[in-house]
């Protein structure tokens, strides 16, 4: 059996069973190395120097922990959650609740959106914003896997379709890597090839919001975790602010998350709303709060590694190009799973594109697609799995603020609903891109 197939079935096997994804990708690592012939000593080298390779993820998102610590003892986030509340409807107010619903959904959608493209600050924005809600979502007894289908989906969507902050960073690897393999591509192509994909992430939303997940779905308020009420002031206020604005300049300028998160942090510590004693603590806090999406990133580059150590990556693409013969339809369906479970089982679609593209480009060519549909077909084959996969940032980030009480499991709530509700419709618009473009 394929060495890269095995590996995540048995990932994927592992994590529905609820044992720690951590875990499992270790599990599954030493399952694909051992397959594909590297021999026990040989696959834990391979795993262990992949960890080297997400050190400055892991570091940047402990930082973004620390530093989401830090604004919420400013008082912001308390303000925001202050201001919600206000729109909530009393007991009875079933129309108010309605709109404060919406207000919820439509605020958090346009925050995750945002968070990729014009303030690209990735999944910075939940551990800080989302924990506070979560009394208000209970109280409006909103169903969690909606929360966590509408962040995926503001996580994934933006940089598919808009040229810009990680959208700019998508197109652009997308672009180099299919000019390498022999197929010159304008990046102002990349936009308009993947809108029928984008559009089948909007289809599973508007299924998420407005049949799946609409129902009211009570969570026990009493057991979320009890933090400290901060108060608030416009000087406090002032510099969370302006801890943002510095925090996302110097990331851009910079081009680093780390470097972005310590002048945020350095400028919440001269506001003088963190005393000096309380300080170590706080970041340090930070940094838990964040640990687990660490160590889940670690653990996938090291399963990536040991993958793409194997070969089998080029077996299985080639094996499909044997199952395809000249049967464009096929051939675009087949793609297209390849490219969800290269995604689902590494989680990242930017490391999936170079994987795939050297592949995927000739044969697109031999089997006479336009490169607009080869662009289509290589862009959505990345993208998928990035919602649903394990060890992706895209639901690991969502999950890290839902999950704060412990009622909402990384699996069965945001891996499991994302995947459901958005890599089916992108195989089925990306197949359709694929046969019109």
């Amino acid at each position: 059996m394929n060495a890269v197939l095995l590996a995540v079935l048995v990932m994927l096997i592992l994590s529905l069973l609820r044992v720690n994804v951590v875990l499992s990708l270790i599990i599954g690592a030493l399952v694909g190395g051992l397959t594909g012939g590297l021999g026990i000593t040989n696959t834990i080298e391979v795993f262990t120097n992949g960890l080297g390779g997400s050190a400055e993820v892991a570091l940047s998102y402990a930082l973004l922990g620390g530093f989401a610590i830090a604004i919420s003892r400013t008082g912001l986030p308390n303000l925001l959650v202050d201001k919600i509340i206000q729109k909530v409807g009393k007991e009875g107010e079933e129309r108010k609740k309605g709109l404060s619903k919406t207000l919820v959904i439509l605020s958090l959608l346009m925050m995750a959106c945002f968070s990729q493209n014009l303030i690209p600050i990735h999944i910075a924005f939940i551990p800080i914003l989302v924990p506070p809600l979560l009394k208000v979502l209970n109280e409006l007894k909103i169903d969690r896997r909606l929360i966590a289908s509408v962040l995926t989906f503001g996580l994934v969507t933006p940089y598919m379709l808009i040229p810009a902050g990680f959208g700019q960073i998508f197109h652009q690897i997308l672009a180099d890597n299919m000019t390498s393999s022999g197929l010159d591509v304008d990046m102002q192509q990349i936009p308009v090839a993947m809108l029928l994909p984008a559009l089948g992430m909007v289809v599973g939303l508007i299924i998420a919001v407005f049949i799946s997940y609409r129902k009211p779905r009570v969570y026990q308020s009493t057991e979320i975790i009890e933090t400290e009420r901060v108060s608030y002031s416009k000087r406090g206020i002032l510099f969370a602010v302006l801890a943002i604005i510095i925090a996302l300049v110097v990331q851009i300028q910079l081009d680093s998350m780390i470097m972005g998160a310590v002048a945020g942090i350095i400028t919440v510590y001269l506001s003088g709303t963190i005393k000096g004693t309380e300080a170590d603590s706080l970041l340090t806090d930070g940094m838990k709060m964040m640990a687990f999406i660490g160590f889940v990133m670690l653990a996938a580059f090291g399963f990536g590694d040991v993958l793409k150590e194997t070969g089998d990556v080029g077996v299985l693409v080639s094996n499909v190009a044997e199952m395809i013969g000249n049967n464009q339809a096929l051939g675009a369906l087949l793609m297209l799973l390849v490219g969800l479970l290269v995604t689902i089982g590494i989680g990242s679609s930017f490391s999936t594109i170079p994987i795939i593209t050297t592949i995927f480009v000739p044969l697109c060519l031999e089997l006479g697609f336009s490169p607009m549909a080869t662009i289509a077909l290589i862009g959505a084959s990345a993208a998928l799995g990035d919602a649903g996969s394990p060890a992706s940032d895209s639901t690991l980030g969502p999950t890290s603020g839902l999950n704060v009480d412990g009622h909402h499991n990384h699996i069965w709530d945001t891996c499991v609903p994302t995947f459901i509700h958005y890599n089916i419709p992108v195989i089925i618009f990306g197949w359709i891109a694929a046969m019109v473009l």
